[in-house]
């Protein structure tokens, strides 16, 4: 059974700091996508950043570029997404997503994804 286990949210203040972690068993996706979506209260889900099997090619949306990174290790089967310069906009649930299918890096369009992490909350407030 996979499993996407996301660690790491919680209440920050502006201009802080914080760094998700998922870890995912039940199989190993060192040869897929993977990424980071989330969802801000009233609003559809939306995907955030993304990881290529290697670690070499990566997308980001605009909201979050020159803030966020995204990275990966293929022999634990993590992902991680640091995210610096937090804003209040930034509050959300944040999920973990493996398989995302057809990725584009260019500007993050894709056609579906696998496997779901049931989400962890990120509240950015002073």
């Amino acid at each position: 059974q996979v499993q996407l286990v996301e660690s790491g949210g919680g209440l920050v203040q502006p201009g802080g700091s914080l760094r998700l972690s998922c870890a995912a068993s039940g199989r190993s996706f060192s040869t897929s996508v993977m990424g980071w979506f989330r969802q801000a209260p009233g609003k559809e889900r939306k995907i955030l950043s993304a990881i290529s099997w290697s670690g070499e090619a990566t997308y980001y949306a605009d909201s979050v570029k020159g803030r966020f990174t995204i990275s990966r290790d293929n022999a634990k089967n993590t992902v991680h997404l640091q995210m610096n310069s937090l804003k209040s906009e930034d509050t959300a649930v944040y999920y973990c997503a493996a398989d995302i299918k057809a990725l584009t890096y260019f500007d993050g369009s894709y056609s579906g994804v696998s496997y779901w992490g049931k989400g962890t909350l990120v509240t950015v407030s002073s």
